[in-house]
């Protein structure tokens, strides 16, 4: 054991998403939310095989073994282990489904198939079925094709197999579950008792109509699914725009190679042979036998059916003491600094404040970054608001955030229509800083002010992911940030940053330099300590330099949601390092540093993990903060989080997720109390008043 120093960063996400699956298996959770869980499990897996699962496969295809870069393991070996875990789970989440839809039967919700329609759900389904699902099936005979169709990636089919009654021929089709409707279609209730069948089942219920002008003896029906190879490949084409190379780069995407195939394991062994040679699926390509349904992921939208009393209780976003959203947010912050904490309080803060910049006349720019938006984005209508009001926007925006490309593609193209400045990025380097600045004339002088974030800019994700938002008019913090405005533009030219600490530059150094101080600070016999919060740390040299401090005597309290490849409590390398991981009804995401200092506490928020990507790949701003009132309430987040007993999990080399022991200590629910952290602030603000 102590011979190993990482873990594989691939098997510590699976272990993430085995976290996911607790919380879907927890009956403590409320059904409906357990259901939720299921979902994101789901969709998290789907997406772990379009981009990490394909880049293991490509590099174990290359012949390359990959050790160096895999901490030790084969990417061959890797691609063996990941399925043998990833079918576990799979088996493990299908009992749970089970166990799920058992307990809602006792709350009177029935998910029923198509064996078990009554004559009344006869009558609303053969309309429903003739109105709206019929005309957005695509059906396709495999049989006489020259050539095989093109499996959309990620999509749910069903794998139909006709035998006919002359001479027993065997026909294959595929009908396209239509991504256009929601999956779960909800029954007229009766006798107190609500009915839900999912669309897959309406298909096999009408197996006989859509076949109709054939003279089958038997038909039978069973879910496939394929992911493909999300990596994208840019075209090198100078006489082409960023726009334009990325948009082609997405559609080439639907036909990457595929990575996984997941079958209903009832289907007949003709029938999965039939398919795997017709779509060239090879022994190299991870094959994992599922249940009847896949696409699990649309659980996340299954219907609330009114059952308030199965989901979570919603708590409303809290104001920020002393930030109104009805006055002026800019002469407010022109004081003081605030920080926002989403979703815990307001994110209507954010936008108010693109909406005042809009229409202030002082106002003459706004500078921001962008990378995931909502569908209907808040942000993208303030800033376009702002252009027709005669000021000069400026928009980072990354094309390659993965998955969104299409989305963002189509935000630029509608900026530039409305005249908005564009930048496209920096070859060889993501854009994923969270930032802000505008210009406001004052007296004759410009004045700066803006908003640095651990978090995307998007109105849907605040709503469910906690990060923090610092709003400032600190003239030097934002000076910085106009720097990294010009580095976008004249990218030759690296700039020197007297408060951000930015990557790729200075990031790795930097945070080498503050464990190094605690180090120091150890070593004379001061008081010393490091805490981190972040998504994921894999980086192997930043890991070293924690378990050097670890030896050294510094104690590192670690919350680390996702991938964490340092080993803790080992002795003689980890002794004094704790690690966590909280998965709750929120998704944890904020990234807090905290340097003890010897008593001087310097608390940071980021954009960044410590991965290397994030260290050494991509623009990240990384964001001192001066206010003490701010460091006291970051340092109680992280706190609050450290105290969690009921959904925190230890990180630990047997990757087991062991519950944190709360021994004879009352439930203390990080999630929950943080919200009452919050509370309590409004009410001494509401008592003052």
């Amino acid at each position: 054991m102590q011979e190993i120093k990482y873990l594989d960063r691939e098997k510590s996400w699976l272990a993430f998403n085995a976290r996911v699956l607790q919380e879907a298996a927890d009956e403590s959770v409320p059904l409906l939310d357990r259901l939720r869980f299921l979902g994101i499990f789901s969709n998290n897996l789907d997406e772990f095989f379009r981009v990490r699962f394909a880049a293991i496969r490509r590099l174990s295809l290359s012949g390359k073994s990959g050790e160096k870069i895999l901490g030790g393991i084969s990417a061959q070996q890797l691609v063996k282990d990941i399925t043998e875990i990833v079918i576990n789970h799979q088996t493990e989440s299908l009992l749970i489904l089970k166990e799920i839809e058992d307990e809602l039967q006792t709350k009177n919700i029935f998910i029923i198939k198509e064996d078990e329609i009554s004559e009344e759900q006869e009558i609303f389904l053969k309309d429903f079925f003739i109105q709206q699902l019929s005309p957005e099936l695509v059906t396709i005979i495999l049989n006489d094709l020259s050539e095989f169709p093109l499996l959309r990636d990620n999509i749910g089919y069903l794998a139909i197999k006709l035998v006919m009654k002359k001479d027993s021929e065997v026909r294959y089709a595929i009908i396209e579950i239509p991504k256009t409707m929601n999956r779960f279609v909800v029954l007229p209730s009766y006798l107190n008792k609500q009915y839900v069948i999912l669309i897959d089942d309406v298909i096999r219920h009408n197996l006989k109509s859509i076949f109709n002008i054939f003279d089958y003896e038997s038909v039978s029906a069973h879910m496939i699914k394929i992911s493909r190879d999300a990596q994208l490949d840019i075209d090198s084409d100078l006489s082409k725009s960023m726009l334009e190379k990325i948009s082609i780069s997405v559609k080439d995407r639907l036909v990457g190679e595929p990575v996984r195939f997941i079958y209903d394991q009832m289907i007949g062994k003709d029938t999965l042979a039939f398919f795997l040679e017709k779509m060239k699926i090879v022994s190299t390509d991870s094959i994992i036998p599922g249940g009847r349904y896949h696409n699990r992921r649309d659980y996340m939208n299954f219907p609330n059916l009114g059952r308030f009393d199965l989901l979570y209780q919603t708590n409303d976003p809290l104001p920020i003491p002393g930030l109104s959203l009805e006055g002026s947010i800019l002469e407010k912050i022109s004081r003081k600094d605030y920080l926002l904490n989403a979703p815990y309080q307001s994110f209507s803060y954010l936008t108010k404040f693109l909406r005042e910049a809009a229409l202030d006349p002082k106002v003459t720019t706004i500078k921001i970054t962008l990378y995931r938006l909502a569908k209907n984005s808040q942000i993208i209508s303030s800033l376009i608001n702002a252009a027709k009001n005669g000021k000069k926007v400026t928009v980072q925006i990354e094309l390659q955030a993965r998955f969104d490309e299409a989305s963002n593609i189509s935000y630029a193209e509608q900026m530039q229509t409305e005249g908005i400045e564009l930048i496209f990025g920096i070859k060889g380097l993501k854009v994923h800083s969270k930032i802000c600045v505008i210009e406001r004339i004052e007296k004759g002088k410009i004045k700066r002010y803006g908003f640095i974030s651990t978090g995307n800019f998007n109105e849907a994700t605040a709503k469910i992911y906690t990060d923090v938002t610092l709003f400032t008019s600190h003239q030097q913090i934002l000076k910085d940030i106009a720097k990294i405005f010009e580095f976008f533009d004249i990218n030759y030219r690296i700039h020197r940053y007297k408060h951000l600490i930015v990557s790729p530059h200075y990031t790795r150094m930097r945070f080498y330099k503050l464990i190094d101080r605690e180090i120091l600070h150890a070593r004379a016999g001061r008081k010393t300590h490091i805490k981190l919060k972040m998504n994921s740390l894999s980086d192997f040299e930043m890991i070293d330099k924690l378990y050097e401090a670890s030896n050294a005597g510094v104690k590192i309290q670690l919350e680390v949601r996702g991938i964490c490849a340092l080993i803790p409590g080992i002795k003689g390398m980890s002794e004094n390092i704790e690690a966590i991981s909280i998965v709750d009804n929120y998704l944890e995401h904020s990234r807090i540093y905290i340097f003890g200092n010897a008593g001087q506490t310097e608390v940071f928020i980021s954009s960044a993990d410590f991965m290397r990507r994030n260290l050494d790949g991509r623009v990240e701003v990384t964001c001192p903060i001066y206010d003490q009132g701010i460091k006291d309430e970051l340092i109680d987040n992280f706190d609050l989080g450290w105290k969690g007993n009921v959904k925190a999990r230890y990180h630990s080399y047997k990757l087991d997720n062991k519950y944190r022991e709360r021994n004879d200590q009352p439930i203390f629910r990080a999630q929950l109390e943080t919200y009452k952290y919050y509370q309590q602030k409004v009410d001494l603000v509401d008592e003052k008043s």
